[in-house]
């Protein structure tokens, strides 16, 4: 059993290093107990508020606004965003899927929540904007481009105007940043017209990317972000047993007042719960989702988490951790749970791709394979995949990237599986 100290630390043989692995998810697993299947069906909303009560709140870095340390997303069903909003979360990740008008059949939109726009001025809504004329490898920042999507979500969401307009997917490497300040001209425009009024980051890993020549970690990328005090809080992947260059970006941050939110929170539960022999295996009446809620807001220097739920049950079994010290039981659930992500589910990484004679996006299609088998979302993986070219069938099986994966993972039996499930 890997050991773990008071203060949260683990030793990195037997611990996640890039995910917090089964926060999102959020299923109460207690032997006896009923299914996740009927305990969703079961659960109301009255319920649901009533077990989480009221989240706490923090400071999002030196801006002098305090968020709830679990904050909501678009994606969230409607009543789990109204039960959010009743314990208190006042921060919501892509806000500019709502919908005045409500979603189109089959689209991933939500309608805008009557709750936001009675309170419009107690929320903070973010608006996600991406690359344009290619994806997040292959896309150009175009500034004006940037501001007409604004405006245009603005409209749609009947929000009236963004509290935070945030880069998706974030700068390739420091140069970028440096030398690229198209989406900061875009932020400072719509800034004077009103419609936005702070500056974020979400920031993936590019080093090793086949299509990122020069790519860096996003560690990197934030750090020299941060230098430059023009963003005011970042969001980018954290685990349970991070890495040292991670963990001491975070330190950082906290000790200059930038704002950081761990995302991409899920490893490897999906997994987990359809495993009921590994399940058993934890302590009665733990859930590993409510375990790491507890970590991540008690026992790291981050400002807040983005999660994913899918239904009540999911919300008020994850968001009731939310601020409680994590106890005895709660440590040996997250180790053991770590220890069954690093047998199965890749960390998102890219550590193993630069090794690749097919320079396949590893990574991504394993990002893919996250949807599918942990958040149980076969429309999202497919369309991950197919915007990929659906390459992992050119893997030769060589094994040059395994020799360079931090866990070992089998990555070609994991590739050949992806691509007959989703091709």
């Amino acid at each position: 059993m890997a050991a773990m100290s008071k203060g949260g630390s683990v030793d990195r043989r037997h611990f996640l290093r890039a995910s917090t692995g089964a926060l999102v998810g959020g299923w109460a697993f207690t032997q006896g107990s009923l299914s996740p299947a009927a305990e969703a069906a079961a659960m109301t909303l009255d319920q649901a508020v009533g077990r989480v009560g009221r989240l706490p709140l923090r400071p999002l870095g030196s801006g002098g606004r305090k968020v709830s340390v679990l904050i909501g997303a678009s994606d969230w069903p409607g009543e789990v965003i109204e039960a959010g909003v009743r314990c208190g979360v006042n921060y919501w990740h892509k806000a500019e899927r709502f919908r005045l008008a409500g979603a189109a059949a089959g689209s991933r939109d939500r309608a805008t929540p009557g709750s936001l726009l009675k309170d419009r001025d107690g929320h903070y809504c973010e608006v996600v904007v991406d690359r344009i004329r290619g994806n997040h490898e292959t896309g150009a920042i175009d500034e004006e481009a940037h501001v007409e999507f604004v405006k245009q979500a603005v409209v749609q969401s009947g929000l009236r105007y963004f509290d935070d307009m945030v880069f998706h997917f974030g700068y390739h490497d420091r140069a970028e940043y440096r030398e690229n300040k198209g989406f900061i001209r875009a932020f400072e425009r719509l800034k004077k017209s009103g419609l936005v009024r702070r500056l974020g980051i979400t920031q993936h890993h590019y080093n090793g990317n086949p299509k990122v020549p020069g790519g860096e970690s996003a560690a990197q990328v934030l750090s020299a972000v941060m230098e430059d005090g023009i963003y005011e809080h970042g969001q980018l992947f954290y685990s349970y047993g991070e890495s040292a260059e991670v963990e001491s970006f975070v330190r950082a941050a906290r000790a200059r007042g930038f704002g950081t939110i761990a995302m991409k929170t899920t490893r490897g539960m999906g997994r987990m719960e359809s495993d009921t022999e590994f399940m058993k295996t934890l302590p009665e009446g733990v859930s590993p989702y409510n375990a790491l809620a507890r970590w991540l807001t008690t026992e790291t220097q981050l400002d807040a988490a983005v999660i994913r739920v899918r239904d009540l049950a999911e919300f008020a079994d994850t968001c009731s951790g939310a601020g409680k010290p994590l106890r005895s039981a709660d440590r040996t659930t997250l180790e053991r749970a770590a220890r069954y992500a690093d047998r199965n589910a890749c960390r998102l990484c890219g550590e193993c791709a630069e090794q690749c004679p097919e320079r396949l996006p590893i990574a991504d299609i394993l990002r893919a394979e996250r949807y599918l088998l942990d958040h149980r979302d076969e429309t999202q993986a497919r369309r991950l995949y197919d915007e990929l070219g659906r390459p992992a069938d050119r893997c030769r099986a060589c094994r040059a990237c395994v020799s360079r994966c931090p866990l070992g993972l089998a990555i070609p039996e994991k590739l050949a599986q992806v691509h007959r499930l989703l091709a």
